[in-house]
């Protein structure tokens, strides 16, 4: 679609307009530009695509949420993962429709003899969901999945024509093969056509009498399929990817839906994610903290040393660096944010309480008084 451009600036509105609005504008721009009024106009038919598209990312709360927030970013690299996707004329002819501003005679609402768009395109399966738990081992450098999914396939008995051998489709007696229902009304604005589908034939044209035995007629039978999928590093829950045409297939040769790839991050037993950056709590004893230590960490990647300074204070954060979770289409990687916990003692001996009470006596020993300047500093301490 060349240069692209964003959402609200394409069906010309505010960032704060509601739904009423959103609607409204896109009603107005695909009138305007919808292929029946433009025949052969192929900018026209672009600037279609593109007010549909838009229209289907803002009229979802969920999916304007996520374009406000993380804009296109998410659809490179063929990750789709902030409600962006390839659309094209099928799919916003079929958002048209959808809307309920299907029109058929162009020569009465436009004024001038236009051409009526066949309705005998076959039904588009359903896109298929799936829920893909991630660990954050594999979602900080991206895996490669293989799974096995159920779906509606094509039946190979009857090719997917939903026929049997030997026998051909029946014209539809209710739409005389046009697969469309037409009623005219007058208004004082002149002839208005309003286009249905037809019911009998689900806008095929075309009903079947001699149906396959092993599809009952439908084309299409209960099966199952292992594909790949590409994860890329650094998604999070609620992304997702958009495998097209891996859903379900439509009945009797109709396309394919997509497969939507659901994003979800399971719980770790050691870390914590902020962004592309994990937080460890280390528990350190107080000798430990006291004297300094050399202790050893986990990380996504193993297990690294870490060097704890003399007089460390709980609480503070030690980083290491480039040890988190690549950045999500971007160069670079997150930290390791380690966190010091001073593990108190829950259970003494009288020998150990005997030592504790001789320690409370010396003046290292001492909690300092409150001096503002100290505890800045020991404020200071707390991240490196």
């Amino acid at each position: 679609m060349g240069m692209e451009r964003d959402y609200y600036e394409v069906l010309e509105i505010a960032r704060d307009a509601d739904a009423h609005e959103i609607k409204k504008a896109y009603r107005k721009l695909a009138m305007k530009y919808h292929p029946d009024k433009n025949p052969g106009d192929k900018i026209a038919e672009e600037r279609f695509k593109e007010v549909s598209e838009a229209y289907e990312v803002l009229k979802d709360p969920d999916k304007r949420r996520n374009y406000d927030r993380f804009g296109k970013s998410g659809m490179k690299g063929g990750f789709e993962g902030f409600g962006g996707f390839d659309f094209d004329l099928s799919d916003a002819l079929r958002t048209f429709m959808s809307e309920g501003f299907g029109f058929g005679d162009f020569g009465d609402l436009f004024g001038g003899s236009g051409r009526t768009r066949s309705q005998r395109a076959k039904t588009r399966g359903q896109d298929l969901q799936i829920r893909l738990e991630l660990p954050l081992e594999e979602i900080a450098e991206g895996i490669s999945k293989k799974i096995k999914i159920k779906k509606f396939v094509h039946c190979e008995t009857c090719g997917g024509s939903g026929l049997k051998k030997g026998s051909s489709p029946a014209t539809c007696p209710t739409c005389q093969g046009s697969g469309e229902i037409r009623q005219a009304s007058r208004t004082i604005f002149g002839q208005f056509i309003n286009v249905t589908t037809c019911s009998n034939c689900g806008g095929e044209g075309k009903i079947i009498k001699n149906r396959c035995v092993d599809c009952s007629g439908q084309g299409r039978v209960k099966g199952e399929k292992t594909i790949s999928i590409n994860i890329p590093a650094g998604v999070s829950s609620g992304n997702y990817i958009t495998l097209r045409e891996e859903g379900h297939v439509g009945p009797r040769g109709g396309p394919a839906g997509n497969a939507i790839i659901l994003i979800e991050e399971k719980e770790h037993d050691h870390f914590e994610r902020h962004g592309d950056d994990i937080l460890y709590e280390l528990y350190l004893s107080f000798s430990q903290v006291a004297i300094g230590d050399t202790v050893e960490v986990p990380t996504l990647k193993g297990k690294a040393k870490l060097t704890i300074s003399p007089g460390t204070q709980s609480g503070k954060i030690l980083r290491l660096r480039g040890k988190g979770i690549r950045h999500l289409n971007d160069h670079g990687k997150g930290d390791q944010l380690v966190r010091v916990v001073v593990w108190t003692p829950t259970k003494l001996n009288d020998d150990e309480k005997s030592i504790f009470k001789d320690l409370a006596d010396h003046k290292n020993f001492q909690p300092p008084k409150e001096d503002k300047s100290f505890f800045n500093k020991v404020k200071e301490a707390l991240f490196e």
